[in-house]
């Protein structure tokens, strides 16, 4: 009931995580639950903690004027979880994109389809529609081992129950663990200001990678745009335009095509594509080895997965 809900979120030691003046913001959830009103569940929570605190602190008012804690109360088949937010922002924010593209890829997307295509850094990589540069950059942070969240803040950073050195210690053992590991990784895009983007995302990064403003058709002509991968096979990734607008659709597929012609054109790389064109493979001119249903921004996509000669 609401009332249980209540007495069981004012219960806790709510002093021991928010200061006097924290400013408090509960998120919620419900699933499969007596209580499927998320907002009545999150006002709820919230006047609970409120009627701790003050009791705690021996105030009528509480501020609120500090810094912001979100509190997560999440109701599954009637058990309540509570828990405090340490993240911020969402883990797919790495910290070294500030400049977008037209639809960018997320960070831990772009990460997730590298490992799930087993690319490990051993292997060269090539983006040769790279946008904001998310795949190459995030391949080169795997390659050299590096944390993905180093460059970023979290809000668990000001929390007053933690120990002030938690997060530089955590840092420094994940500089330390990160190596210089030579990289053979090339991301190239038409559009020269997409490249310049890519430059300043990799540097704050803290990679060193080889980008380049090229139409992908130049591969095929010129094979000495490959050096940078010395005579290895190794991954072509690629988040090509969807084609979704009907006036779109033609120059897409007409990119599909090209990239097969590119990959004819690279005798044992692998390929990984992201889509939401439901012909992608008819139109590539070939069935894809494996498939995985992901979302991009909420859009459903598949990752066409071509290994095989």
């Amino acid at each position: 009931t609401f009332d249980e809900l209540f007495e069981g979120v004012k219960a806790q030691s709510w002093k021991a995580y928010l200061q006097k003046d924290s400013f408090i913001h509960v998120n919620g959830k419900s699933a499969k639950s007596t209580l499927f009103s998320v907002s009545d569940c999150q006002s709820i929570a919230k006047k609970a903690i409120v009627e701790n605190l003050k009791a705690a602190y021996h105030t009528a008012i509480l501020p609120e004027s500090g810094k912001r804690v979100v509190i997560e109360v999440g109701i599954l088949r009637d058990v309540v979880t509570l828990a405090l937010d340490p993240c911020g922002a969402g883990l797919s924010r790495r910290g070294y994109r500030t400049y977008n593209v037209a639809a960018p890829l997320s960070e831990s997307l772009g990460a997730g389809i590298l490992l799930l295509s087993r690319f490990h850094g051993d292997q060269p990589l090539l983006d040769p529609m790279c946008g904001s540069g998310t795949f190459p950059i995030e391949a080169a942070m795997i390659a050299q081992n590096r944390a993905p969240g180093l460059g970023r803040d979290f809000a668990a950073e000001e929390w007053p129950f933690l120990p002030p050195d938690t997060f530089a210690k955590a840092r420094e053992e994940a500089r330390d663990s990160a190596t210089s590991r030579p990289l053979a990784i090339l991301g190239s895009d038409i559009d020269g200001r997409s490249i310049d983007l890519c430059k300043k995302h990799a540097k704050k990064a803290g990679v060193m990678l080889q980008w380049a403003v090229r139409d992908f058709r130049d591969y095929q002509k010129d094979p000495s745009l490959l050096s940078f991968a010395h005579g290895q096979a190794g991954l072509l990734v690629c988040n090509p335009p969807y084609g979704e607008r009907l006036g779109e659709r033609k120059e897409a597929e007409a990119l599909y095509r090209g990239l097969r012609a590119l990959a004819d054109a690279l005798p044992g790389w692998r390929q990984s594509i992201i889509t939401s064109h439901r012909d992608f493979e008819k139109v590539y001119g070939k069935r894809a080895d494996n498939r995985r249903k992901l979302s991009n921004g909420g859009m459903p996509c598949t990752l066409y997965q071509l290994f095989r000669e």
